[in-house]
């Protein structure tokens, strides 16, 4: 029998997580005991890890953010680590509130993770995460997925970890995708990249707010019913395609929900905030084997 640790579950969206509290930072999950964790038929079941952690107490060489009490130590299902999450840092913060390991409502709540310190907020939908800045890259890339007739091109928008978000022309191809395949991207990203296919809604904007709706499959995991940081990617790249006269706030509809998107302007240039809910669901102990 293996090492015994307690652990919460919890989802944004039903993009779930096994919640691990390792303050002190002795615990060491192998990839392998990450994806245990992780299989929903002989393990708890998520699209990844979640390890609570002190910022000081990361072992020397990691990424650390000094000006954040915590740090959120996100591992895919498979795995491998992940620079950011923005369902997974609602979830964080989720847990870090209710277990009383920190406070939101009197000032913002910093949350280190391995794409630079996040702030968040509560907001009408649960919390609202600052990405940070973001990055558009136009260079040629196309997509192959098994349900579409063809390659599309897609384009590149980082916000905080890679992506690729393609535009579809309709409900119906969105529903016909068979995500249980991964997409091949060409030329492939260095490091992988999550691939958003979204449909804009019609009309695309109303009352000032753009609307679309969106799958994604996520490197490490597979489809998920929600990927936060690929619905602030799908977001920018709607917005980008649209114009000048796109609008700074957005919802996307994803199969586990909704969620909210605005970009604001502060001293360092655009950031992409990202807002929706995060639910905490049972608590337990596990066997690590």
């Amino acid at each position: 029998m293996g090492q015994t640790v307690a652990f919460t579950k919890g989802h944004g969206t039903g993009n779930d997580f096994v919640i691990i509290a390792d303050p002190e930072g002795v615990l060491d999950l192998s990839d392998d005991q990450v994806a245990a964790l992780c299989d929903r038929r002989f393990g708890i079941g998520a699209d990844g890890t979640l390890r609570v952690v002190r910022s000081g107490a990361l072992a020397e060489g990691t990424d650390q953010a000094a000006d954040a009490e915590w740090f959120m130590d996100y591992r895919n299902a498979d795995g491998s680590a992940a620079e950011m999450c923005g369902n997974g840092i609602r979830v964080f913060a989720k847990y870090l509130v209710e277990t009383g390991l920190a406070t939101i409502d009197d000032a913002p709540l910093r949350i280190g993770t391995r794409a630079g310190t996040k702030t968040l907020t509560r907001s009408d939908l649960g919390f609202e995460v600052d990405l940070g800045l973001f990055a558009v890259d136009e260079s040629d890339a196309v997509v192959r997925a098994r349900g579409l007739d063809v390659a599309r091109p897609g384009v590149g928008i980082d916000v905080g970890n890679p992506h690729v978000v393609v535009a579809l022309g309709s409900d119906s191809e969105l529903a016909a995708l068979d995500l249980t395949v991964q997409p091949v991207i060409a030329p492939a990203p260095r490091h992988g990249a999550n691939v958003e296919f979204v449909v804009p809604a019609d009309p695309l904007v109303q009352g000032g707010v753009g609307s679309i709706r969106m799958r994604v499959f996520e490197r490490g995991v597979g489809e998920t019913l929600s990927c936060g940081t690929g619905v602030a990617a799908a977001a920018l790249a709607v917005r980008h395609w649209a114009g000048a006269a796109a609008p700074d706030r957005w919802t996307v509809d994803v199969p586990g929900g909704t969620l909210g998107v605005r970009i604001v302007e502060e001293r360092d240039g655009s950031h992409v905030l990202l807002s929706g809910p995060a639910t905490l669901v049972f608590s337990g102990q596990v066997a690590l084997a």
